[in-house]
Protein backbone atom coordinates (compact mmCIF):
# COMPACT_ATOMS: atom_id res chain seq x y z
CA UNK A 1 0.00 0.00 0.00
CA UNK A 2 1.15 3.20 -0.79
CA UNK A 3 1.40 6.66 1.44
CA UNK A 4 -2.01 8.06 1.20
CA UNK A 5 -2.00 11.60 0.07
CA UNK A 6 -2.97 12.84 2.93
CA UNK A 7 -0.20 11.77 5.38
CA UNK A 8 2.00 12.44 2.29
CA UNK A 9 1.29 16.01 2.74
CA UNK A 10 1.41 16.48 6.62
CA UNK A 11 5.02 14.96 6.39
CA UNK A 12 5.97 17.34 3.69
CA UNK A 13 4.80 20.11 5.59
CA UNK A 14 6.71 18.56 9.23
CA UNK A 15 10.21 18.06 7.52
CA UNK A 16 10.32 20.04 4.05
CA UNK A 17 8.97 18.86 0.63
CA UNK A 18 12.84 18.39 -0.16
CA UNK A 19 13.15 15.55 2.61
CA UNK A 20 10.17 13.42 1.28
CA UNK A 21 10.78 11.38 -1.95
CA UNK A 22 7.95 9.73 -3.96
CA UNK A 23 10.31 8.03 -6.71
CA UNK A 24 12.96 5.76 -6.16
CA UNK A 25 15.62 5.31 -8.69
CA UNK A 26 18.02 3.42 -6.89
CA UNK A 27 21.12 1.05 -8.81
CA UNK A 28 22.34 -2.09 -7.92
CA UNK A 29 24.40 -3.21 -5.27
CA UNK A 30 27.50 -5.60 -5.30
CA UNK A 31 28.75 -7.89 -2.83
CA UNK A 32 32.08 -7.04 -2.82
CA UNK A 33 34.00 -10.28 -2.20
CA UNK A 34 32.07 -11.62 -5.47
CA UNK A 35 33.99 -9.03 -7.80
CA UNK A 36 36.71 -10.65 -9.82
CA UNK A 37 39.95 -8.02 -8.86
CA UNK A 38 42.10 -9.06 -11.21
CA UNK A 39 39.62 -7.33 -14.01
CA UNK A 40 38.65 -4.42 -12.31
CA UNK A 41 40.88 -1.70 -11.31
CA UNK A 42 40.50 1.39 -9.25
CA UNK A 43 41.04 4.73 -10.29
CA UNK A 44 38.53 8.07 -10.20
CA UNK A 45 37.92 10.80 -12.94
CA UNK A 46 38.34 13.71 -11.14
CA UNK A 47 40.93 12.49 -8.55
CA UNK A 48 44.11 11.01 -8.65
CA UNK A 49 44.53 7.59 -6.98
CA UNK A 50 41.31 7.21 -5.78
CA UNK A 51 40.33 4.14 -4.26
CA UNK A 52 36.52 5.02 -4.20
CA UNK A 53 35.77 3.91 -7.51
CA UNK A 54 36.47 -0.02 -9.17
CA UNK A 55 36.07 -0.18 -13.03
CA UNK A 56 35.34 -2.72 -14.80
CA UNK A 57 36.36 -2.07 -18.56
CA UNK A 58 35.43 -3.54 -21.72
CA UNK A 59 36.66 -3.32 -25.47
CA UNK A 60 33.99 -2.51 -28.11
CA UNK A 61 32.77 -5.99 -29.05
CA UNK A 62 31.70 -6.92 -25.49
CA UNK A 63 30.32 -3.16 -25.07
CA UNK A 64 27.84 -3.89 -27.60
CA UNK A 65 26.71 -7.34 -27.03
CA UNK A 66 26.29 -5.47 -23.49
CA UNK A 67 23.92 -2.79 -24.82
CA UNK A 68 21.99 -5.26 -27.08
CA UNK A 69 20.88 -7.16 -23.79
CA UNK A 70 20.01 -4.22 -22.56
CA UNK A 71 17.79 -3.45 -24.95
CA UNK A 72 16.03 -6.44 -25.63
CA UNK A 73 15.91 -7.61 -22.06
CA UNK A 74 12.24 -8.29 -20.25
CA UNK A 75 11.58 -4.48 -18.35
CA UNK A 76 8.82 -4.78 -15.60
CA UNK A 77 5.63 -2.58 -17.23
CA UNK A 78 5.14 0.95 -15.70
CA UNK A 79 1.97 0.85 -13.76
CA UNK A 80 -1.01 3.30 -13.96
CA UNK A 81 -0.16 5.14 -10.24
CA UNK A 82 3.71 4.60 -11.15
CA UNK A 83 4.30 7.39 -14.11
CA UNK A 84 7.87 8.40 -13.96
CA UNK A 85 8.91 11.75 -14.32
CA UNK A 86 12.52 11.22 -14.48
CA UNK A 87 15.16 14.50 -14.98
CA UNK A 88 17.92 13.40 -17.62
CA UNK A 89 20.71 13.20 -15.00
CA UNK A 90 19.09 9.69 -13.79
CA UNK A 91 17.41 7.77 -16.97
CA UNK A 92 17.16 4.35 -16.98
CA UNK A 93 19.92 2.75 -18.77
CA UNK A 94 17.64 0.74 -20.95
CA UNK A 95 16.13 4.65 -22.39
CA UNK A 96 19.82 5.54 -23.04
CA UNK A 97 20.57 2.57 -24.66
CA UNK A 98 17.44 2.93 -26.91
CA UNK A 99 18.78 6.36 -28.08
CA UNK A 100 21.24 4.92 -29.62
CA UNK A 101 24.42 2.39 -29.55
CA UNK A 102 27.03 4.76 -28.24
CA UNK A 103 24.96 6.78 -25.66
CA UNK A 104 25.90 4.76 -22.66
CA UNK A 105 29.63 4.99 -24.17
CA UNK A 106 29.12 8.70 -23.45
CA UNK A 107 27.15 8.45 -20.33
CA UNK A 108 27.53 6.49 -17.43
CA UNK A 109 29.83 4.28 -19.07
CA UNK A 110 31.87 6.80 -20.38
CA UNK A 111 35.97 5.70 -20.13
CA UNK A 112 37.41 9.39 -20.08
CA UNK A 113 40.37 10.33 -17.79
CA UNK A 114 40.14 6.00 -16.59
CA UNK A 115 43.26 4.41 -18.04
CA UNK A 116 43.37 0.99 -17.62
CA UNK A 117 46.91 0.47 -15.97
CA UNK A 118 47.15 -3.04 -16.92
CA UNK A 119 47.01 -2.15 -20.86
CA UNK A 120 47.92 1.63 -20.62
CA UNK A 121 45.46 2.36 -22.58
CA UNK A 122 42.13 3.85 -21.68
CA UNK A 123 39.16 1.39 -22.75
CA UNK A 124 35.97 1.53 -25.04
CA UNK A 125 33.79 1.77 -22.32
CA UNK A 126 34.04 1.32 -18.03
CA UNK A 127 31.13 0.16 -15.45
CA UNK A 128 31.82 2.19 -12.64
CA UNK A 129 31.46 0.73 -9.21
CA UNK A 130 31.39 3.25 -6.23
CA UNK A 131 32.41 2.17 -2.67
CA UNK A 132 29.02 2.34 -0.28
CA UNK A 133 30.34 1.60 2.50
CA UNK A 134 33.29 1.89 5.58
CA UNK A 135 34.85 -1.21 5.70
CA UNK A 136 33.79 -1.74 2.08
CA UNK A 137 31.52 -4.49 1.91
CA UNK A 138 29.61 -3.25 -0.95
CA UNK A 139 29.73 -1.42 -4.37
CA UNK A 140 27.37 0.47 -5.95
CA UNK A 141 26.63 0.21 -9.89
CA UNK A 142 27.36 4.24 -10.87
CA UNK A 143 24.40 5.27 -13.40
CA UNK A 144 22.68 2.11 -13.38
CA UNK A 145 18.84 2.55 -12.55
CA UNK A 146 16.89 0.54 -15.05
CA UNK A 147 13.18 -1.31 -14.66
CA UNK A 148 14.24 -4.51 -16.30
CA UNK A 149 13.52 -7.36 -14.51
CA UNK A 150 15.16 -8.71 -11.69
CA UNK A 151 16.45 -12.05 -13.34
CA UNK A 152 17.49 -10.18 -16.54
CA UNK A 153 19.32 -7.85 -14.28
CA UNK A 154 21.66 -10.87 -12.65
CA UNK A 155 21.99 -12.26 -16.58
CA UNK A 156 22.72 -8.97 -18.47
CA UNK A 157 25.44 -7.64 -15.49
CA UNK A 158 27.10 -10.80 -15.20
CA UNK A 159 28.48 -10.17 -18.71
CA UNK A 160 30.05 -7.62 -16.95
CA UNK A 161 34.22 -8.04 -17.15
CA UNK A 162 34.70 -8.99 -13.47
CA UNK A 163 31.36 -9.46 -12.49
CA UNK A 164 30.78 -12.81 -13.86
CA UNK A 165 30.08 -14.19 -9.94
CA UNK A 166 28.99 -11.04 -9.27
CA UNK A 167 26.50 -11.43 -5.79
CA UNK A 168 23.41 -8.86 -6.33
CA UNK A 169 22.37 -7.41 -2.65
CA UNK A 170 19.96 -4.79 -4.21
CA UNK A 171 18.73 -4.85 -7.68
CA UNK A 172 18.15 -1.54 -9.94
CA UNK A 173 14.74 -0.07 -9.83
CA UNK A 174 12.63 2.94 -10.37
CA UNK A 175 8.93 2.80 -8.67
CA UNK A 176 7.22 4.79 -6.43
CA UNK A 177 8.19 4.87 -3.16
CA UNK A 178 7.11 7.52 -0.56
CA UNK A 179 10.03 7.46 1.93
CA UNK A 180 11.72 10.16 3.61
CA UNK A 181 15.60 11.22 3.95
CA UNK A 182 16.10 9.50 7.17
CA UNK A 183 19.92 10.08 7.69
CA UNK A 184 19.11 13.79 8.14
CA UNK A 185 15.62 13.77 9.92
CA UNK A 186 15.61 10.26 12.11
CA UNK A 187 17.64 9.47 15.33
CA UNK A 188 18.22 6.29 16.19
CA UNK A 189 15.22 5.53 18.11
CA UNK A 190 13.14 6.61 15.18
CA UNK A 191 12.01 9.72 15.91
CA UNK A 192 11.88 13.13 13.71
CA UNK A 193 14.50 14.99 15.04
CA UNK A 194 12.52 18.32 15.12
CA UNK A 195 9.67 16.85 16.49
CA UNK A 196 10.42 13.82 18.66
CA UNK A 197 7.23 13.27 19.20
CA UNK A 198 6.49 12.27 16.17
CA UNK A 199 8.08 8.82 15.37
CA UNK A 200 8.19 7.62 11.75
CA UNK A 201 7.76 3.68 10.92
CA UNK A 202 7.66 0.91 8.37
CA UNK A 203 9.14 1.62 4.35
CA UNK A 204 8.46 5.12 5.40
CA UNK A 205 11.96 5.30 6.97
CA UNK A 206 13.30 4.13 3.46
CA UNK A 207 13.81 0.23 3.94
CA UNK A 208 12.99 -2.32 1.26
CA UNK A 209 11.00 -5.32 2.20
CA UNK A 210 7.73 -6.52 4.05
CA UNK A 211 10.27 -8.19 6.85
CA UNK A 212 12.19 -4.54 7.22
CA UNK A 213 9.31 -2.70 7.00
CA UNK A 214 7.71 -4.74 10.17
CA UNK A 215 10.82 -4.58 12.56
CA UNK A 216 11.19 -0.84 11.83
CA UNK A 217 7.56 -0.60 12.80
CA UNK A 218 8.36 -3.01 15.87
CA UNK A 219 11.26 -0.63 16.45
CA UNK A 220 9.16 2.81 16.36
CA UNK A 221 6.70 0.82 18.55
CA UNK A 222 9.23 0.41 21.38
CA UNK A 223 10.93 3.52 21.25
CA UNK A 224 7.63 5.12 21.44
CA UNK A 225 6.16 2.82 24.71
CA UNK A 226 9.49 3.48 26.28
CA UNK A 227 8.92 7.19 25.95
CA UNK A 228 5.54 7.29 26.66
CA UNK A 229 6.25 5.43 29.75
CA UNK A 230 9.18 7.77 30.85
CA UNK A 231 11.70 4.70 30.26
CA UNK A 232 15.55 5.86 29.57
CA UNK A 233 16.24 5.82 26.14
CA UNK A 234 16.40 2.35 25.04
CA UNK A 235 20.07 0.96 24.10
CA UNK A 236 19.86 0.47 20.51
CA UNK A 237 20.55 -2.97 19.50
CA UNK A 238 24.53 -3.37 17.83
CA UNK A 239 25.29 -3.18 14.21
CA UNK A 240 25.89 -6.95 14.33
CA UNK A 241 22.44 -7.77 14.28
CA UNK A 242 19.83 -7.36 11.30
CA UNK A 243 17.84 -5.25 13.67
CA UNK A 244 20.76 -2.86 14.67
CA UNK A 245 22.30 -3.03 11.10
CA UNK A 246 18.90 -1.47 9.46
CA UNK A 247 18.44 1.26 11.78
CA UNK A 248 22.37 2.42 11.26
CA UNK A 249 21.55 1.86 7.51
CA UNK A 250 18.90 4.57 7.80
CA UNK A 251 20.22 6.67 10.52
CA UNK A 252 23.84 7.27 8.91
CA UNK A 253 24.23 9.39 6.04
CA UNK A 254 25.29 7.59 2.77
CA UNK A 255 29.11 7.71 1.72
CA UNK A 256 27.89 9.50 -1.89
CA UNK A 257 24.65 10.25 -3.46
CA UNK A 258 21.69 10.72 -2.01
CA UNK A 259 19.75 7.91 0.25
CA UNK A 260 18.21 5.48 -0.92
CA UNK A 261 16.15 2.41 0.56
CA UNK A 262 17.62 -1.02 0.71
CA UNK A 263 16.25 -4.70 1.93
CA UNK A 264 18.90 -6.42 4.75
CA UNK A 265 22.13 -8.12 3.61
CA UNK A 266 25.08 -9.53 4.55
CA UNK A 267 26.78 -7.02 3.33
CA UNK A 268 25.22 -4.70 5.78
CA UNK A 269 26.69 -6.05 9.06
CA UNK A 270 30.28 -5.25 10.16
CA UNK A 271 32.80 -7.82 8.38
CA UNK A 272 33.82 -10.88 10.62
CA UNK A 273 36.90 -10.59 13.00
CA UNK A 274 38.56 -13.85 11.50
CA UNK A 275 39.00 -14.03 7.65
CA UNK A 276 37.02 -16.84 6.56
CA UNK A 277 38.24 -19.04 3.71
CA UNK A 278 34.48 -18.57 1.97
CA UNK A 279 31.27 -17.19 1.90
CA UNK A 280 29.51 -19.89 3.34
CA UNK A 281 32.09 -19.95 6.36
CA UNK A 282 31.96 -15.73 6.45
CA UNK A 283 27.99 -16.10 6.65
CA UNK A 284 28.26 -18.58 9.51
CA UNK A 285 30.33 -16.17 11.51
CA UNK A 286 28.29 -13.36 10.91
CA UNK A 287 25.08 -15.63 11.86
CA UNK A 288 26.15 -16.65 15.09
CA UNK A 289 27.87 -13.34 15.97
CA UNK A 290 24.62 -11.81 15.55
CA UNK A 291 23.23 -14.20 17.32
CA UNK A 292 25.10 -13.96 20.47
CA UNK A 293 25.14 -9.55 20.44
CA UNK A 294 21.46 -10.30 20.30
CA UNK A 295 21.03 -12.08 23.09
CA UNK A 296 23.18 -9.95 25.12
CA UNK A 297 21.54 -6.91 24.15
CA UNK A 298 18.39 -8.48 25.03
CA UNK A 299 19.98 -9.46 28.57
CA UNK A 300 21.02 -5.70 29.16
CA UNK A 301 17.71 -4.72 28.41
CA UNK A 302 15.56 -7.46 30.57
CA UNK A 303 17.74 -6.04 33.64
CA UNK A 304 17.08 -2.41 32.51
CA UNK A 305 13.60 -2.66 32.63
CA UNK A 306 13.03 -5.18 35.51
CA UNK A 307 14.82 -2.59 37.39
CA UNK A 308 12.57 -0.23 36.40
CA UNK A 309 9.68 0.10 39.31
CA UNK A 310 6.60 0.88 36.68
CA UNK A 311 7.64 -2.10 34.64
CA UNK A 312 7.30 -4.80 37.88
CA UNK A 313 4.89 -7.11 36.38
CA UNK A 314 4.01 -10.31 35.22
CA UNK A 315 3.53 -9.38 31.92
CA UNK A 316 6.36 -7.14 30.24
CA UNK A 317 5.33 -6.57 26.46
CA UNK A 318 8.69 -4.88 25.76
CA UNK A 319 10.33 -7.99 26.88
CA UNK A 320 8.09 -10.29 25.10
CA UNK A 321 8.34 -7.96 21.68
CA UNK A 322 12.18 -9.20 22.22
CA UNK A 323 11.53 -12.52 22.04
CA UNK A 324 9.10 -12.28 19.04
CA UNK A 325 11.66 -9.70 17.00
CA UNK A 326 14.13 -12.71 17.83
CA UNK A 327 12.44 -15.28 16.36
Amino acid sequence: PLTSDALAAELARLIGRETLYFYDSISPIVSADSIDYEKAYFGSRYEPDSEDYLNCPMDRARYEEFVGAIRTGEKVPVRDFEELRCFEGCLPIEVLADRGIKTLAFGPMKPVGLIDPKTGRRPYAVVQLRRENRPTTLYNMVGFQTRLKWGEQKRIFQMIPGLENGEFVRMGSMHRNTFIDSPRLLDPYLRLRSEPRIFVAGQLTGVEGYVESAAMGQWAGLSAVAALRGIPDLVVPPPETAFGALIRAITTAPLHGHFAPMNINFGLLPPPEHSARNKDERRRELLSRARNRWDDWQAVMTERLNGFSRLKAKRNPLSESFDAART
